[in-house]
Parts: C-alpha cells; structure tokens; sequence
C-alpha cells in the first residue's frame, strides 16, 4: 500500500494529535511547513525556548512522524512530513463523515 493511500490508525491518529495539540509544537510545524529544512539553533531563534525546548518538541514531533530529520554536517536539519498530515487530514474526514452519518440517523429516528 502506497504512503498516500495508506489510512492512519487509531493509535497512530491519536499521536499525531497529541503531538499536534501543543502550541509551542504548532507553532514549530508552522515554521517548517515552508518546506525547507531548519536547524535547532534556527528553529530557536525568534522565539523564548531554548534550544533542549526545541528538541524536545522536536523528539514528539518526530515520535509522531510528522518531521524527519537528516544530518548535515555537524547539525541535525528538521522538516516537515507532508504525506503524515496528509493522512491526518484523510483521517479527520473520515471521522466528520461517521459522525455526519451517525446524525443523520438519529435526526431520521427522531422525526419518524
């Protein structure tokens, strides 16, 4: 099954969601969803963490495979995993669609 179609799993979803349910991990997602790579000392910069904050959220960010990273020299450079929320959003959808059933059926048992 390809990356693309492959559904995420409860357990899966469930992580991703965690790990997104930070601001502080939001906001970092955000910066790297311009689709270049950053270093801990760039992500650090502009903002009040230091840099054992940012790996930190970092480690739970790729823990839940939504970044990757790859070494570069002497640094670590972290990206973002567009297909991980991809697959949170397919997830999402699929979770609206249940639920707009489920009322739907209970609007349909309450008027007959």
């Amino acid at each position: 099954m390809s990356p693309r179609s492959r559904e995420l799993t409860a357990s899966a979803a469930a992580s991703v969601f965690a790990a997104l349910g930070d601001p502080t991990r939001l906001a970092l997602l955000s910066r790297l969803c311009d689709g270049h790579a950053y270093s801990i000392a760039q992500l650090t910069e502009g903002t009040t963490l230091t840099r054992q904050g940012i790996t930190k959220h970092l480690f739970i960010l790729a823990g839940a495979k939504i970044v990757t990273s790859r070494r570069v020299g002497r640094e670590s450079r972290y990206a973002v995993r567009p297909d991980a929320l991809s697959e949170a959003s397919a997830y999402l959808e699929k979770a609206s669609r249940q639920w707009d059933d489920a009322i739907l059926r209970l609007r349909q048992h309450v008027e007959e």
